[in-house]
């Protein structure tokens, strides 16, 4: 991951109560040890409570923004980590639904992991474009017009995506890979291509 320099890039990590833990920590870690800043922003101030394997209490985190006070014009990549009950909270707070389709709208680079996709079918960015997810979220992303595949770890021109904590490595090395990169030219459709 080292050839990509992610310096004076600022990620969003857009996560709620719920939040799987590792699927916050890992990614974050790898993005700000490729030089990126961070910022936690969640549906309003305070802590996060993230948990272990969707059950088990976790760490708390401290949020860094409240969604409805800030812009995806401030970032220049987003991260939606998994857990179900964090997409669950995301995909009904019209403030977050928003943020995510402005990122989208913008041609930014997004990460989604596991239950995540959840909330960007709420946001309707899926249609016409390919993605994987947890097994449970498959249908309704099939529903919203998106193409599902069982990979470890799938780029659709900047939309990169995985289907659980054990694809973590892969994941975490195409974020980097991909904000690096960075911004994708937006098509009328709403899909993207490289730029």
């Amino acid at each position: 991951m080292a050839q990509h320099n992610l310096t004076g890039r600022r990620v969003a990590i857009l996560a709620a109560d719920g939040v799987e833990q590792v699927e916050l920590v890992q990614p974050r870690s790898a993005v700000e040890d490729a030089g990126a800043s961070t910022a936690l922003v969640s549906l309003q101030q305070g802590r996060v409570q993230a948990m272990n394997h969707d059950v088990e209490k976790g760490d708390t985190f401290p949020v860094d923004r409240v969604v409805g006070d800030c812009s995806a014009d401030e970032f220049d990549a987003l991260l939606l980590p998994g857990g179900t009950t964090n997409p669950d909270k995301l995909r009904q707070d019209s403030a977050a639904v928003g943020f995510v389709r402005d990122f989208f709208a913008a041609g930014k680079p997004v990460g989604v992991i596991c239950h995540g996709p959840w909330t960007l079918v709420e946001a309707d960015v899926v249609r016409g474009r390919t993605l994987t997810s947890y097994p449970s979220v498959r249908t309704d992303i099939r529903n919203a017009g998106g193409t599902v595949v069982d990979e470890e770890v799938v780029n659709d021109h900047g939309l990169v995506s995985s289907r659980n904590p054990g694809d973590l490595p892969a994941f975490c090395a195409k974020i980097v890979e991909e904000f690096a990169e960075g911004k994708h030219r937006v098509h009328p459709e709403g899909a993207t291509a490289p730029g």
